[in-house]
C-alpha cells in the first residue's frame, strides 16, 4: 500500500443556518486505504463525505487530490474527479428498472441514437454479479426492499469506475449475508488500489475492513489512528470525550404483573402466522430475527396497517379493531417505524411541525391553534429527550439521525401512549445518541409503558429486554428470559441451527 497522501482536506468549514457542522477540519488519506470516519451523530462525518462528493459546498478550505487542488461544487465535479458516494438515503428513480437506474446518464446506444436495451441489461447483470445480488435487472426499483436498494446503490458506485468511493452507513439496512458480500467487494476494491472512505457507527465493521480511522467530535477533528493500534474503548472515548460504561436498564425493578398487551393467533398470509404473546406494564419485550423473519410486519399489523391480518389484539383489556390505525392511536398504541425518514417524519416540515402533527388536540380548540402553548409543549418534550437543534422551526431533514429519532420518540411520548413499538430504534445512530435513546426507552418503561423492541443488533435486544422472542420465517420459534439469552444462542435459533453444537 502506498504511503503518499492521496486525498488531503485542509481547514474544511461548513455551516447550516448558523449551526457549525465542520470547523477547520484537516485530514489526509493514503491511496488504497479503507479509511473510516467515526463520531457521534452531528459530529460532521456525513457532511465531510458529502462535501467531497459535491453534495454540499464547503464554506472554506481546500480539497487536494493527488497533489492537485480541485474545486468540487457539484456531484458532476466529483464524478469528473473520480469520486462517487453510496448514500445512506436511497436516491433512485422508483418507476425505472434496476438496469435503467444503473445506466442512468450512460445508456449504451445503438447507432448513436437509440438505447441498446440488450447491452444495457448485460451491463446491469455484470454489475449485479459483482455484488452477488441475484435479481432480475428488469425489476422496478419501487418493488425492491430497502436492503436491495442499498446493494443497487453500491453497484451504481462501482459502475462509475471511480478511484474514490465514499460509503455512508452502507450496512444500515443489509442482512448478514449481504454484509458479507459487501465486505468481500470492499476487499476486492482495496486490492485494485481504490481509495475507500467508510462512514459507520458499527465498531466491528470498522475493525474488520478498515486500516485507519479519523474521529470527529462536534464538527472538529480529534485524531487519526491505525486500526491495529487502537482499541474500541479508546475510539469511543475519543468520539464522546468521556468513558462510557455498559448499559444496564433500571426498569427491570419496576415491571408490573398487569398484562397491557395480549396478542392471540395473529396471522397475515405470506408474512407471519399464529403469533401469540403477552406484554406486561413497564416491560420491554424484544424481538430478534433475521431480515424477513416477520418482526416488522407484526409491528405494522398491531399498529393497524395490515389489511389482511387476522387474530385478536387486546390493549389494556380492550379488544382492538384490526387494520385501523385510528383505533390503535385511540387505545394508546404508537409505532416508531424502521425507516424514520420515509415512515416516521415529514422531512419537508420543521421539527416543531413534525412533533405537533399527532398532538394538535393538546394545543388547539375549535380548530384554532394556540401557538404559545404549542411552543411551550414542544420545548418541554424536546428538552426531555435532549433534541439538539438551533431552532424548533428548523427543517427536520437537516438534523442528524439521532436527533431525528428523538423527535419521533418525543411526539409519541407526548401522545400519552400505553404501548410503544420501536423498530430498529438506533439504526444508523452513533454510540452517544444510541445510549441516550436507550435511556429514554428505559425511562418510559419505568413509567409503566409497555414496549415492544425490534432490533437487528443483538447486544441491544439482550441489554434492554426482560424477555426475547426469536422469529424465523414468520413464526415464533423460541422465547428466552433475560438471563438465558446470549448472542450465540439467539443466532442459532434465528438461523435454524439450534440443534447443532
Amino acid at each position: 500500500m502506498a504511503t503518499n497522501n492521496y486525498i488531503e482536506l485542509k481547514n474544511i468549514t461548513k455551516t447550516f443556518g448558523g449551526v457549525v457542522a465542520l470547523k477547520n477540519v484537516s485530514l489526509s488519506i493514503c491511496k488504497g486505504d479503507c479509511f473510516a470516519l467515526m463520531g457521534e451523530n452531528g459530529a460532521g462525518k456525513s457532511t465531510l463525505g458529502k462535501i467531497l462528493a459535491g453534495i454540499h459546498k464547503a464554506d472554506s478550505g481546500e480539497t487536494i487530490i493527488n497533489g492537485k487542488i480541485i474545486q468540487i461544487n457539484s456531484p458532476r465535479d466529483a464524478f469528473n474527479n473520480g469520486i462517487s458516494m453510496v448514500h445512506q438515503e436511497l436516491s433512485f428513480c422508483p418507476d425505472l428498472s434496476i438496469a435503467e437506474n444503473l445506466m442512468l446518464g450512460k445508456y449504451p446506444l445503438r447507432w448513436g441514437i437509440k438505447i441498446d436495451n440488450e447491452k444495457m441489461l448485460l451491463n446491469a447483470e455484470q454489475l449485479l454479479k459483482q455484488i452477488e445480488l441475484d435479481i432480475n435487472p428488469n425489476e422496478l426499483m419501487k418493488n425492491l426492499s430497502t436492503a436491495q436498494n442499498q446493494m443497487i446503490q453500491i453497484a451504481n458506485a462501482i459502475a462509475t469506475g471511480s478511484d474514490i468511493i465514499i460509503f455512508d452507513e452502507p450496512t444500515s439496512s443489509l442482512s448478514e449475508k449481504e454484509v458479507v458480500s459487501l465486505f468481500k467487494l470492499i476487499k476486492k476494491l482495496k486490492e485494485q488500489n481504490i481509495t475507500l472512505i467508510y462512514v459507520s457507527h458499527r465498531m466491528d465493521e470498522i475493525f474488520e475492513i478498515c486500516n485507519k480511522v479519523a474521529v470527529l467530535r462536534d464538527g472538529e477533528y480529534v485524531d487519526t489512528c491505525k486500526i491495529s493500534e487502537v482499541t474500541k474503548a479508546q475510539l469511543i472515548e475519543k468520539m464522546i470525550g468521556r468513558k462510557i460504561e455498559e448499559y444496564f436498564p433500571s426498569y427491570l425493578d419496576t415491571v408490573k404483573t398487569d398484562v397491557i398487551l395480549k396478542v392471540e393467533n395473529l396471522s397475515s398470509k405470506g408474512k407471519f402466522e399464529d403469533i401469540s404473546f403477552e406484554l406486561h406494564a413497564g416491560e420491554i419485550l424484544g424481538f430478534a430475527g433475521l431480515v424477513g423473519a416477520g418482526r416488522s410486519e407484526i409491528a405494522v399489523a398491531i399498529f393497524g396497517l395490515d389489511n389482511n391480518v387476522t387474530g385478536n389484539v387486546t390493549i389494556d383489556g380492550n379488544k382492538l379493531s384490526l387494520n385501523n390505525v385510528d383505533n390503535s392511536l385511540e387505545n394508546g398504541i404508537v409505532l416508531v417505524p424502521e425507516d424514520r425518514k420515509l415512515q416516521g417524519l415529514a422531512l419537508g416540515l420543521s421539527c416543531k411541525e413534525n412533533f405537533s402533527l399527532p398532538n394538535l388536540n393538546q394545543f388547539s380548540k375549535l380548530g384554532v391553534l394556540n401557538k404559545g402553548l404549542e411552543q411551550e409543549i414542544v420545548n418541554n418534550y424536546f428538552s426531555k429527550v435532549s433534541v439538539k437543534t438551533d431552532s424548533v422551526d428548523s427543517a427536520v431533514e437537516n438534523l442528524s439521525g439521532g436527533n431525528q429519532q428523538k423527535i419521533v420518540l418525543a411526539k409519541w411520548i407526548a401522545h400519552n401512549s400505553k404501548l410503544l413499538i420501536v423498530d430498529e430504534p438506533t439504526r444508523g445512530i452513533d454510540i452517544g445518541s444510541k445510549t441516550a435513546i436507550h435511556n429514554i426507552i428505559d425511562e418510559l418503561a419505568q413509567t409503566g409503558m409497555g414496549i415492544v423492541l425490534i432490533s437487528s443488533e443483538l447486544p441491544e435486544v439482550i441489554n434492554l429486554s426482560s424477555r426475547i422472542i426469536v422469529m424465523r420465517n414468520g413464526k415464533m420459534v423460541k422465547e428466552f428470559t433475560r438471563g438465558e439469552a446470549n448472542q450465540d444462542l439467539l443466532l442459532r435459533y434465528m438461523t435454524g441451527n439450534e440443534l447443532n453444537n
